[in-house]
Protein backbone atom coordinates (compact mmCIF):
# COMPACT_ATOMS: atom_id res chain seq x y z
CA UNK A 1 0.00 0.00 0.00
CA UNK A 2 1.11 3.57 -0.70
CA UNK A 3 0.82 6.39 1.80
CA UNK A 4 -1.71 8.25 -0.36
CA UNK A 5 -3.98 5.21 -0.59
CA UNK A 6 -3.88 4.75 3.17
CA UNK A 7 -4.65 8.42 3.89
CA UNK A 8 -7.54 8.49 1.42
CA UNK A 9 -9.07 5.48 3.14
CA UNK A 10 -8.54 6.42 6.80
CA UNK A 11 -7.87 10.19 6.90
CA UNK A 12 -9.55 11.37 3.68
CA UNK A 13 -9.43 15.13 4.31
CA UNK A 14 -5.91 15.24 5.73
CA UNK A 15 -2.85 16.70 4.03
CA UNK A 16 0.36 15.32 5.50
CA UNK A 17 2.01 18.67 6.16
CA UNK A 18 2.71 20.57 9.41
CA UNK A 19 -0.44 21.42 11.31
CA UNK A 20 -2.15 18.02 11.24
CA UNK A 21 -3.67 18.78 14.66
CA UNK A 22 -5.68 21.63 13.14
CA UNK A 23 -6.85 19.51 10.20
CA UNK A 24 -8.40 16.62 12.11
CA UNK A 25 -11.18 16.40 14.71
CA UNK A 26 -9.39 13.96 17.06
CA UNK A 27 -5.95 15.03 18.23
CA UNK A 28 -3.62 16.29 20.94
CA UNK A 29 -1.00 19.05 20.77
CA UNK A 30 1.81 18.55 23.27
CA UNK A 31 4.12 21.31 24.48
CA UNK A 32 7.63 20.09 25.32
CA UNK A 33 10.42 21.34 27.56
CA UNK A 34 8.35 22.39 30.54
CA UNK A 35 9.34 25.82 31.84
CA UNK A 36 12.95 25.44 30.72
CA UNK A 37 14.70 27.29 27.89
CA UNK A 38 16.99 26.17 25.09
CA UNK A 39 19.82 28.41 26.35
CA UNK A 40 21.21 29.01 29.82
CA UNK A 41 22.10 32.35 31.39
CA UNK A 42 25.53 32.39 29.75
CA UNK A 43 24.03 31.89 26.29
CA UNK A 44 25.19 28.28 25.90
CA UNK A 45 22.86 25.45 24.95
CA UNK A 46 20.94 24.17 27.94
CA UNK A 47 21.61 20.44 27.69
CA UNK A 48 19.25 19.70 30.58
CA UNK A 49 16.44 21.17 28.51
CA UNK A 50 17.22 18.86 25.58
CA UNK A 51 17.50 15.86 27.88
CA UNK A 52 14.00 16.63 29.13
CA UNK A 53 12.61 16.98 25.61
CA UNK A 54 14.28 13.71 24.57
CA UNK A 55 12.67 11.99 27.56
CA UNK A 56 9.25 13.43 26.77
CA UNK A 57 9.29 12.51 23.09
CA UNK A 58 10.46 8.97 23.85
CA UNK A 59 7.72 8.55 26.47
CA UNK A 60 4.99 9.70 24.07
CA UNK A 61 6.30 7.60 21.19
CA UNK A 62 6.65 4.46 23.28
CA UNK A 63 3.12 4.85 24.58
CA UNK A 64 1.76 5.13 21.03
CA UNK A 65 3.76 2.61 19.01
CA UNK A 66 4.61 -1.05 19.50
CA UNK A 67 7.52 -2.85 17.87
CA UNK A 68 5.30 -4.91 15.60
CA UNK A 69 3.20 -1.98 14.35
CA UNK A 70 3.12 -1.35 10.61
CA UNK A 71 3.93 2.26 9.91
CA UNK A 72 4.93 4.69 7.23
CA UNK A 73 7.99 6.82 7.90
CA UNK A 74 7.26 9.93 5.84
CA UNK A 75 9.67 12.80 5.18
CA UNK A 76 8.70 16.03 3.42
CA UNK A 77 11.79 17.60 1.82
CA UNK A 78 11.67 21.04 0.20
CA UNK A 79 13.60 22.33 -2.79
CA UNK A 80 13.53 25.17 -5.29
CA UNK A 81 11.78 24.33 -8.56
CA UNK A 82 14.92 25.15 -10.57
CA UNK A 83 16.91 22.39 -8.85
CA UNK A 84 15.50 19.57 -10.95
CA UNK A 85 14.49 16.17 -9.62
CA UNK A 86 17.62 15.18 -7.73
CA UNK A 87 16.34 13.27 -4.71
CA UNK A 88 18.44 13.26 -1.55
CA UNK A 89 16.61 10.61 0.40
CA UNK A 90 19.68 8.81 1.71
CA UNK A 91 20.71 11.41 4.27
CA UNK A 92 17.20 11.63 5.64
CA UNK A 93 16.66 7.87 5.94
CA UNK A 94 19.98 6.07 5.77
CA UNK A 95 21.33 6.70 9.30
CA UNK A 96 18.06 5.60 10.89
CA UNK A 97 17.35 2.31 9.11
CA UNK A 98 18.66 -0.91 10.64
CA UNK A 99 18.61 -2.65 7.26
CA UNK A 100 20.10 -0.60 4.42
CA UNK A 101 18.22 -2.69 1.84
CA UNK A 102 15.06 -0.85 2.94
CA UNK A 103 16.40 2.21 1.14
CA UNK A 104 15.37 0.60 -2.16
CA UNK A 105 11.74 0.44 -1.02
CA UNK A 106 11.37 4.16 -0.41
CA UNK A 107 8.71 5.81 -2.56
CA UNK A 108 8.70 9.46 -3.56
CA UNK A 109 6.30 11.91 -5.10
CA UNK A 110 6.73 15.58 -5.96
CA UNK A 111 3.99 18.11 -5.29
CA UNK A 112 3.59 21.88 -4.79
CA UNK A 113 5.07 23.35 -1.64
CA UNK A 114 2.21 24.27 0.73
CA UNK A 115 3.85 27.59 1.67
CA UNK A 116 6.03 29.03 -1.13
CA UNK A 117 5.06 28.85 -4.82
CA UNK A 118 8.66 28.84 -6.08
CA UNK A 119 9.43 25.67 -4.12
CA UNK A 120 8.41 22.04 -4.48
CA UNK A 121 7.89 19.40 -1.86
CA UNK A 122 9.26 15.90 -2.31
CA UNK A 123 7.42 13.48 -0.08
CA UNK A 124 9.33 10.28 0.68
CA UNK A 125 7.65 7.33 2.38
CA UNK A 126 8.74 3.94 3.60
CA UNK A 127 6.36 1.23 4.80
CA UNK A 128 8.08 -0.67 7.60
CA UNK A 129 7.73 -1.69 11.22
CA UNK A 130 8.82 0.26 14.25
CA UNK A 131 11.44 -2.37 15.02
CA UNK A 132 13.12 -1.62 11.64
CA UNK A 133 13.98 1.94 12.71
CA UNK A 134 16.46 3.54 15.08
CA UNK A 135 13.73 5.39 16.93
CA UNK A 136 15.78 7.23 19.63
CA UNK A 137 18.05 8.72 16.97
CA UNK A 138 15.11 9.65 14.73
CA UNK A 139 13.32 11.48 17.51
CA UNK A 140 16.46 13.33 18.56
CA UNK A 141 17.16 14.39 14.97
CA UNK A 142 13.69 15.93 14.75
CA UNK A 143 14.19 17.75 18.07
CA UNK A 144 17.56 19.17 16.94
CA UNK A 145 16.13 21.07 13.96
CA UNK A 146 17.32 24.54 14.99
CA UNK A 147 20.41 23.59 16.96
CA UNK A 148 23.97 22.31 16.30
CA UNK A 149 23.36 18.98 18.01
CA UNK A 150 23.66 15.45 16.66
CA UNK A 151 22.04 13.39 15.31
CA UNK A 152 20.53 15.56 12.59
CA UNK A 153 18.74 15.03 9.30
CA UNK A 154 20.87 15.87 6.26
CA UNK A 155 20.82 16.18 2.49
CA UNK A 156 18.15 18.89 2.41
CA UNK A 157 18.61 21.86 0.11
CA UNK A 158 16.00 24.08 1.78
CA UNK A 159 15.16 24.17 5.46
CA UNK A 160 14.74 21.00 7.49
CA UNK A 161 12.58 17.99 6.60
CA UNK A 162 9.23 17.40 8.26
CA UNK A 163 9.02 13.79 9.45
CA UNK A 164 5.78 11.96 10.24
CA UNK A 165 5.14 8.54 11.76
CA UNK A 166 1.91 7.08 10.35
CA UNK A 167 0.80 3.96 12.22
CA UNK A 168 -1.39 1.77 10.01
CA UNK A 169 -2.00 -0.73 12.80
CA UNK A 170 -3.56 1.79 15.18
CA UNK A 171 -4.55 4.59 12.74
CA UNK A 172 -2.46 7.17 14.57
CA UNK A 173 -0.19 9.89 13.14
CA UNK A 174 2.65 11.43 15.17
CA UNK A 175 4.44 14.60 14.08
CA UNK A 176 7.33 15.97 16.15
CA UNK A 177 7.83 19.39 14.56
CA UNK A 178 10.83 20.47 16.66
CA UNK A 179 11.95 20.81 20.27
CA UNK A 180 8.89 22.87 21.18
CA UNK A 181 6.18 20.32 20.62
CA UNK A 182 4.44 17.55 18.72
CA UNK A 183 1.04 16.70 17.31
CA UNK A 184 -0.85 13.42 17.54
CA UNK A 185 -4.05 12.63 15.66
CA UNK A 186 -6.10 9.43 15.57
CA UNK A 187 -9.04 7.92 13.76
CA UNK A 188 -11.03 7.96 16.99
CA UNK A 189 -10.49 9.31 20.49
CA UNK A 190 -10.26 5.92 22.18
CA UNK A 191 -6.94 5.24 20.49
CA UNK A 192 -5.22 8.15 22.25
CA UNK A 193 -7.32 8.44 25.44
CA UNK A 194 -4.61 6.84 27.58
CA UNK A 195 -2.05 9.27 26.18
CA UNK A 196 -4.33 12.20 27.04
CA UNK A 197 -4.85 10.99 30.60
CA UNK A 198 -1.25 10.03 31.32
CA UNK A 199 0.46 13.13 29.91
CA UNK A 200 -2.23 15.72 30.44
CA UNK A 201 0.23 18.17 32.02
CA UNK A 202 2.13 18.41 28.74
CA UNK A 203 -0.88 19.30 26.60
CA UNK A 204 -0.87 22.66 24.86
CA UNK A 205 -4.22 24.35 25.47
CA UNK A 206 -5.23 26.24 22.30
Amino acid sequence: MKINDYLKERFPTLKLVPGIYHQWHVGIHFSLGGNMYQFNESGALNLEYFQLVHHQTAALFNELFEHSDDLFLVANVYKHKTQGNHARKLKVYQPFLKCKDDLYRIQVKTCPCPVEEEYEMQQFSLLCKRKDLRIPQLLKAAVHEDFPLKPRFGGCSVGYPDVFFVDMTKDIIFFLYDDRGCEVIALDAGRIRKLYDQYHDWIELD
